[in-house]
């Protein structure tokens, strides 16, 4: 007989590894104990849970949660709705600044909320997952509002489960991904496949930016110009559309601490000061691009964005990898170098029920932003 327990952790620290290495049959990075511990330690403002599930003892599933605050304005301008609908929620749902208890990585765009081992019956667990969020919301005061994330359409079949606990289905900005072909074995070969006005300006973008020094940099170089490093982020998240939190980037330290090479940060430096960066983690077949920075000002004159994204399909060609996941947010621009939509809806509710009966019609009317795709390839 199925007996389902939960345990509910405020560190990494206190789940047990065999209990990692149960839950994680893929052996996916981002749900690696040292990749958890460098978020948790280098972002001491996010309060962590880490929710255990066994059936008899044995690991079942582990269940993401971070709780942050969060400007309602982040929320609203990255939704289409009717001014009616975006006055609603916003009076209903959420003062200025809102406390939200997110299932996931809130730093990541993708399917890094629950991760179930071998044979687990994922809707049963679900439920149970379902439970320990609303017990840890109990625990939180203030709270707003619990948002779980992200899910492709092939989770939809577990992870609607989580409806029956009042939650409801929004769909969100998509991950854009480019697949690389086995035989593009240079950015040449990868250029040529292009039609002729991509493949003119993907070289547009390399001369314009001929005078910026790419540098792939050392723990130490991370260490030396974190505060820079910082600035050009900040300037990305002023930017972007959405962005739950603000990373400290005392994590990439940690993360290049740990992962060595398979950790990217490549700096752009013009006339010997720091201009922009990408970075991006090695996830077995997968180049999953992280954040980014850049200088603005500088941009439209020396096409440091769209050196960034030519960079990015080297190092995937580079590295061997199948897949280059550039995360969402510019998804026009992305499909310009060949990258396509995948699809993901989260869920979510009000803490209050009352409020939360109010709103979900509302939250179905939500529709994320519509953008051209570009096919460049012939």
């Amino acid at each position: 007989m199925t007996v389902l327990t939960t345990k509910i952790h405020k560190s990494i620290g206190a789940v047990d590894a065999s209990f990692l290495k149960n839950i994680n049959p893929q052996n996916n990075v981002y749900f690696s104990k040292t990749l958890l511990h460098s978020f948790e330690v280098s972002n001491p403002k996010i309060e962590m849970r880490y929710v255990c599930v066994s059936d008899n003892d044995k690991p079942q599933a582990l269940a993401l949660v971070q709780i942050i605050e969060l400007n309602v304005d982040v929320i609203l301008k990255n939704i289409k709705a009717s001014a009616l609908s975006r006055s609603l929620l916003s009076l209903l749902l959420w003062k200025e600044h809102i406390k939200i208890m997110f299932c996931g990585n809130v730093f990541l765009s993708g399917e890094y909320c629950l991760s179930f081992a071998e044979k687990t019956k994922q809707e049963k667990a679900v439920r149970q997952i379902g439970r320990a969020l609303d017990t840890i919301s109990k625990s939180v005061k203030p709270l707003h509002a619990i948002f779980i994330k992200d899910f492709e359409k092939k989770a939809l079949d577990y992870s609607q489960g989580f409806e029956s606990y009042g939650f409801s289905n929004i769909k969100v900005e998509p991950n854009m991904l480019v697949h690389l072909k086995p035989e593009w074995k240079s950015f040449e070969d990868y250029k040529d496949a292009l039609k002729s006005k991509y493949r003119i300006k993907a070289n547009k973008a390399d001369s314009k930016s001929q005078a910026l020094e790419g540098r792939f940099m050392s723990k130490k170089d991370i260490e030396d110009y974190q505060k820079a490093l910082q600035n050009l982020y900040q300037n990305t998240i002023d930017n972007a559309n959405f962005n739950a939190q603000v990373l400290n980037l005392n994590t990439y330290i940690e993360l290049k601490r740990f992962y060595k090479d398979d950790f990217i940060v490549k700096g752009y430096f013009l006339e010997g000061e720091i201009v922009g960066f990408l970075s991006a983690l090695k996830n077995k077949s997968n180049l999953d691009a992280h954040f980014i920075g850049l200088n603005y000002r500088l941009n439209k004159i020396h096409a440091i964005y769209p050196r960034i994204l030519n960079d990015y399909v080297r190092i995937g060609i580079e590295n061997k990898v199948a897949v280059i996941n550039l995360g969402r947010t510019a998804s026009e621009i992305k499909t310009t170098i060949g990258a396509v939509p995948l699809e993901l809806s989260c869920y979510i509710k009000h803490k209050s029920p009352f409020i939360n009966a109010l709103v979900r019609p509302f939250f179905r009317r939500i529709q994320i932003k519509s953008f051209k795709q570009h096919s460049p390839f012939k």
